[in-house]
């Protein structure tokens, strides 16, 4: 493998960002194989969203499909439960580019995740040697490291009020990607379940995307499904997306065909 092979590993949904396009994510709830990896690329999605926070998928069988989807050209991003920051820094020495962190409030939280989340001098991570984003070949830690800090994405969640009132903080932290909206629970914490066309969600939305803006961070959505709404937050500024998971496409796709086929009689 060529010796500046760090400076050119590639993180699909980053370069998706980069370009001013959209990051298009699949949530993975059911999946536990490693070919959902090459059959969400063919689909069209960048990156996977392999949520460990709800969800019994543990670490090892993460970590198994990251390797598989950096052989096809997807990202593969975890969802870690909050405060587990151990489990986010093995699925990325496992083969991960990217990690979630929910139920994010302040900047002090978001300045300890990119602290743990990054390799020196940008953070504090560990260094591992013998990577699987670079096939395991020996090159010089300082490039291996660097383009690693290039390639991960570090997205963190903000799903409360205090959250969203904190949001330009929370932009402005170094190290951090991504401000991404959980929208069913901030929905909950308004008192307002399925209320994403709520005015105070609208209003939450435009906060994150100026803050985005301001500080040349990517707003992202999350837990919506609507086409119009999505595309009204897109318009604002979201370039995170997530549109469904994989137990949403197979249950759409599977009653569709199971209610074609009982019209056909």
């Amino acid at each position: 493998m060529e010796g500046n092979m760090a400076a050119v590993l590639k993180n699909a949904a980053r370069e998706r960002l980069d370009a001013g396009e959209l990051a298009l994510g699949v949530i993975l709830r059911q999946a536990r194989t490693v070919d959902i990896a090459p059959a969400m690329k063919a689909c069209g999605f960048d990156w996977l969203f392999l949520d460990l926070e709800h969800n019994s998928m543990d670490v090892d069988m993460a970590v198994q499909i990251a390797v598989a989807a950096l052989g096809a050209g997807i990202a593969p991003v975890a969802r870690v439960p909050a405060g587990q920051l151990w489990m986010a820094t093995r699925f990325l020495d496992g083969g991960g580019l990217g990690i979630v962190v929910p139920h994010v409030d302040t900047p002090e939280e978001a300045r300890k995740i990119a602290q743990a989340l990054r390799y020196p001098p940008l953070g504090h991570r560990s260094v591992a040697g013998g990577l699987p984003h670079y096939g395991y070949d020996k090159l010089p830690l300082a490039e291996t490291c660097n383009g690693i800090n290039a390639a991960t994405l570090v997205i963190v969640m903000l799903e409360t009020p205090t959250a969203i009132a904190n949001a330009d903080a929370i932009a402005a932290v170094p190290g951090i990607d991504s401000l991404l909206i959980g929208t069913n629970d901030l929905a909950m914490e308004h008192g307002i379940p399925g209320g994403f066309a709520d005015e105070r969600i609208v209003a939450a939305y435009q906060t994150v995307c100026d803050a985005c803006a301001k500080h040349g961070k990517f707003a992202g959505v999350g837990g919506i499904g609507d086409e119009a709404l999505l595309r009204r937050y897109i318009q604002m500024g979201v370039r995170v997306v997530l549109p469904g998971s994989d137990l949403n496409f197979l249950m759409s796709a599977a009653s569709t065909s199971a209610a074609t086929m009982r019209a056909c009689l």
